[in-house]
């Protein structure tokens, strides 16, 4: 029930614009508080076992939930997130 976010996407999380990067880590702290829940726009990757993308306006989060905590693995704008 953490949400863990690495140095490395802390750095893209300060690329991005402020209001869209606190509506992205509001979003995460959300699913983070109730991993087992629904959510909307939050969605698996083909491909990936474990992984989920959330999306935020044009903005994207890649995560995988372990034991409960939320593990933010890239954000990046939605031309990017997924190269």
């Amino acid at each position: 029930m953490v949400l863990l976010i690495p140095p490395a996407v802390e750095r893209q999380f300060a690329q991005m614009p402020k209001a869209d990067a606190r509506r992205l880590r509001d979003r995460l702290e959300a699913i983070a508080a109730a991993p087992d829940n629904q959510h909307p726009n939050v969605l698996p990757l083909l491909g990936s076992a474990g992984s989920f993308r959330v999306r935020q306006g044009d903005w994207r989060a890649v995560f995988s939930i372990e034991d409960g905590d939320v593990i933010v693995d890239r954000v990046a704008h939605r031309r990017e997130v997924y190269r």
